[in-house]
């Protein structure tokens, strides 16, 4: 009657969107300070108000056609133009509106980037390193591809290039980067760039065919203390690179964001025509059009990462003071940390659950079992009162 794998799918739970339905459900009960939800990713800094201003100006300024209309598919020229002009500026490079692809958020850009590098009757295989966001496996998976995960590196949460050299075979379309990453907080340097280019570069040379890196950077703008993240594409040129503004300008529920095929990276044209069947062929018809306008307005726009900074800071600090193995935040919105006594990262996260209602994700869907994240995208007041409890559940094991 329907299809087993998408049934799958649907019926598959997601750890993050459980706990985060929990909270909501604890809260409605027990009253919103008594639950500690660090489970979602949804950003707690105020939209800028300069986008705002754009947004209201753009619904008045009207005629509804130049507001609300179709763009074409890939995007409003203007839109694209300042993006492409915004990261001129910023990386050196000398990208146009033609390498810009305009979609429904990073994760729209993710599946079809992945279903574009699926060659037709050929096994296709994505490798990532753990921990990553589970949602690739779906996406993979979903354009008739297999995931291919590299066991974690847990001293520094970088690429374990031996594990990489192994992994590598003639079916290998891209290796998936996240950095700023998705759930350990951890960036990328420009050594593990470096070095992960030049093995690329030799694997393909080997094998005889491109193998392209695939740079999810919905984080990039969003890293503390003067860290910067290489621009992957500066360093191997068969990147493509998705990316939302969902983090940087916190526009989660409006779902923008882009692909990017830059015009150096192998056989660009006919990989950016594949992004764009792709994406017709799962109900593509453009990017919401407003919020589309209202970006390509505030393309050079920053966030504001105080908040983010002292939670980071304030998290790590404490914790590793009492006793925590944890990975040290460089970027995005998100603390990972060791189960503490031996307990595996669900049963501290039920424990932490059903002891004070912290409600803290465990890494085994981020393929890092033993492992839990910590998203810290909250009011630095609630991170003040869940410490002193996180402090007594380490001191009881």
């Amino acid at each position: 009657m329907v299809s087993r794998h998408m049934h799958a799918v649907g019926a598959q739970p997601s750890a993050i969107r459980e706990l985060f339905a929990y909270g909501q459900r604890k809260a409605a009960e027990l009253g919103a300070d008594q639950v500690f939800d660090f489970s979602i990713g949804n950003p707690s800094i105020p939209a800028p108000e300069q986008f705002n201003q754009r947004l209201v100006e753009l619904i008045l300024q009207g005629p509804s056609l130049l507001v609300h209309g179709y763009t074409s598919a890939a995007g409003d020229e203007a839109s694209r133009d300042a993006i492409a002009a915004d990261l001129n500026r910023r990386f050196g490079t000398d990208y146009t509106r033609d390498h810009l692809f305009l979609t429904c958020g990073s994760a729209m850009a993710l599946t079809s980037v992945f279903k574009a590098l699926a060659e037709d009757g050929e096994p296709n295989e994505f490798i990532v390193s753990a921990p990553f966001f589970p949602e690739y496996r779906v996406f993979v998976e979903g354009a008739g591809c297999r995931l291919v995960v590299l066991p974690p590196e847990t001293e520094r949460f970088q690429v374990d290039f031996a594990a990489l050299d192994q992994a590598v075979t003639p079916h290998t379309r891209a290796v998936i980067v996240n950095s700023p990453n998705n759930p350990s907080g951890v960036v990328y340097g420009e050594r593990t760039i470096r070095e992960l280019a030049a093995l690329l570069t030799r694997k393909a040379t080997e094998i005889g065919r491109p193998i392209y890196i695939v740079s999810d950077e919905p984080y990039r703008e969003l890293v503390f203390h003067g860290q910067s993240v290489p621009f992957i594409p500066n360093y191997y040129p068969d990147t493509l690179v998705s990316y939302s503004y969902s983090k940087s300008l916190s526009l989660p529920g409006e779902r923008i964001g882009y692909a990017l095929v830059p015009p150096a990276a192998a056989e660009a044209r006919q990989v950016y025509l594949a992004i764009a069947g792709a994406a017709r062929a799962t109900g593509h018809v453009c990017a919401p059009s407003l919020i589309q306008r209202a970006v390509g307005l505030c393309a050079g726009l920053r966030p504001d990462l105080a908040v983010y900074q002292r939670n980071a800071d304030l998290l790590y600090e404490n914790l590793t003071a009492y006793g925590y193995r944890v990975a040290e935040p460089a970027g995005a919105f998100y603390l990972f940390f060791q189960a503490p006594g031996g307990l595996s990262g669900q049963e501290f996260s039920a424990l932490a659950r059903d002891r004070f209602h912290i409600l803290i994700v465990p890494g085994d869907s981020f393929g890092c079992p033993g492992w839990l994240r910590l998203s810290f995208c909250v009011e630095t007041e609630r991170i003040e009162k869940a410490l002193p409890l996180l402090e007594r559940l380490i001191k009881e094991l």
